[in-house]
């Protein structure tokens, strides 16, 4: 009765609460959450990646703050739930089993298991949002940055600097923000005149060993002269890409230049300092949160979203035609 729930009589309602007040008793949060059907939580669900600390990355602990600090400030506990690769994708049973009231996804993949776990949430209503991560043909709620013109800008820096063979080091296709980034990639070249080689697109796995492992066939098309820049999608795979060539003897800011993206801190102690595209990896998180749990608290006035913050490209000397930053 104290949470507001049930049928009681006006005599007994104030009976009971002129009780209570006289004992100062404070209803329980958890008694209360249980009254209205709620949790209280807020779930993350996060991909579990072999050999990698999520929480050491920039990208999760970014986006992880972001919604932390929005989930905090709305009353919500957030619950981070880890998905094994091979783990089924049953995330509507965590709405039937009372263990969440809206979930945020990051990382997740457009292969079929996903598809059809999304749309189990989106026919049960379950609210959910997906951070850096869009499904061609679906409506759902999504937050991202707008990779494509950040992609779209590193090639026009390059080019005014001279560049004209750009290479394009990029992530599995499985991610949307892969597919946004090849596109932009492409777009620009063609826009600019400059052409478009297959060779000159490689593949990675956004990791630094994936960087590290590309730089012998980056050296041989630099030797080659059929490559004198590189955009890389991510930092960790520039940063490895950036150690493998000097290894190889290749001048980064020099013989090639080198665009990474995120902005994260550790590129600005590289040597040289790596030109980068920001991305408020920290904004999308809040954003994402704060959107969801608005739609939770008043779900008769919720309507889909489809957020795109802006990026912007942070020019350092790996990019520089003279070195400088």
């Amino acid at each position: 009765m104290l949470s507001g729930v049930g049928s009681v009589k006006q005599e007994t309602a104030k009976r009971v609460l002129e009780a209570a007040e006289r004992l100062n008793y404070v209803p329980s949060a958890l008694a209360q959450r249980f009254a209205l059907r709620k949790s209280g939580n807020l779930g993350v669900i996060l991909p579990m990646l072999a050999k990698v600390n999520l929480f050491s990355t920039y990208y999760f602990s970014e986006v992880l703050s972001g919604i932390g600090i929005a989930a905090k400030r709305r009353g919500y506990d957030l619950l981070l739930l880890f998905r094994e690769p091979e783990e089924p994708r049953d995330y509507a049973n965590l709405f039937r089993t009372q263990k969440i009231d809206a979930c945020i996804l990051i990382g997740a993949q457009d292969v079929p298991s996903e598809r059809e776990a999304l749309a189990e949430l989106k026919e049960g209503n379950h609210p959910f949002c997906l951070v850096n991560q869009r499904f061609g043909g679906e409506a759902y709620n999504s937050v991202d940055a707008d990779q494509g013109a950040g992609l779209r800008e590193a090639v026009r820096h390059l080019l005014a600097r001279g560049r004209r063979q750009i290479g394009f080091l990029n992530g599995p296709a499985v991610y949307s923000n892969s597919r946004d980034r090849l596109d932009a990639y492409r777009e620009a070249l063609a826009e600019a005149g400059a052409a478009y080689e297959p060779e000159r697109v490689l593949l990675g796995n956004y990791s630094r060993k994936t960087g590290y492992l590309q730089a012998k066939a980056v050296a041989d098309l630099v030797r080659a002269g059929r490559l004198d820049a590189v955009i890389a999608a991510n930092d960790r795979m520039a940063i490895g890409l950036l150690q493998g060539l000097k290894e190889l003897g290749i001048r980064v800011g020099d013989e090639l230049a080198l665009i990474g993206c995120d902005d994260s801190d550790v590129v600005r102690m590289t040597d040289p300092p790596l030109s980068s595209i920001r991305v408020p990896f920290f904004d999308i998180g809040r954003e994402a949160a704060e959107r969801l749990l608005d739609a939770v608290a008043n779900p008769a006035d919720a309507a889909p979203f489809d957020v795109k913050l802006p990026v912007e490209l942070i020019e350092r000397a790996s990019s520089m035609p003279d070195g400088t930053t």
